[in-house]
């Protein structure tokens, strides 16, 4: 599970670390009120509509989701349940001590550096190689059971739950949009630095 344990004094510090600053990021995006990523528009969406905080709808949808992997046969590692663990209790955190802007100017830049921070942070837990998050593990484990392109299992799966979150009264916009296009490319580009040399997982891929 852990490959070569002599990785693991920077691997296991780089996925809470990665978790925590996308729980920051995801918190940041809410407060600049521009739009928000599919997944936390249908937790902002269950907040709004059964109460409890978004963190912990957060908490929640990633436990059900996992629950989804044990038909599948998906196999959770120790980053898949930290995700579950630390991103909501990071996010309530920072929505406890950071403020929305006023003023559009600063709700955009805010909106841009919360774009770029959750690139930063996907590059690093995925980096540390400890299991994918819950909704990744999805994804994976719907397209090696349908056959299905992985392009078309992700998009179908945040058209789903982008208009639940927007049928309960969650927020999308421009964040959304620009959330959108550049995530991927911010992941491609931050994810070649994160990733920590595991060399019994490599060798045996080779």
């Amino acid at each position: 599970m852990f490959g070569d344990t002599r990785a693991l004094g920077r691997r296991i510090p780089q996925l809470f670390v990665g978790l925590a600053l996308y729980g920051v990021s995801m918190a940041l995006m809410l407060r600049a009120g521009l739009g928000l990523d599919p997944w936390d528009v249908l937790h902002q969406g269950l907040q709004r509509t059964v109460g409890l905080s978004v963190g912990a709808w957060v908490t929640i949808c990633g436990a059900l989701v996992l629950l989804l992997w044990i038909p599948m046969r998906q196999r959770p590692g120790l980053g898949t349940v930290a995700n579950v663990l630390v991103i909501g209790a990071a996010m309530d955190l920072t929505l406890r001590v950071v403020g929305g802007p006023g003023a559009l100017p600063a709700r955009i830049a805010l909106t841009a550096a919360a774009i770029v921070l959750n690139g930063v942070a996907s590059g690093l837990y995925i980096g540390a190689r400890l299991g994918p998050g819950p909704r990744d593990g999805l994804m994976t484990g719907l397209h090696r059971r349908t056959g299905r392109s992985l392009r078309l299992i992700r998009t179908g799966i945040e058209v789903t739950v982008l208009t639940v979150g927007l049928l309960l009264g969650g927020t999308a916009g421009v964040g959304t949009v620009a959330y959108a296009l550049a995530i991927g490319p911010l992941v491609q580009l931050f994810l070649p630095w994160c990733t920590v040399p595991v060399p019994a997982e490599d060798s045996r891929k080779g």
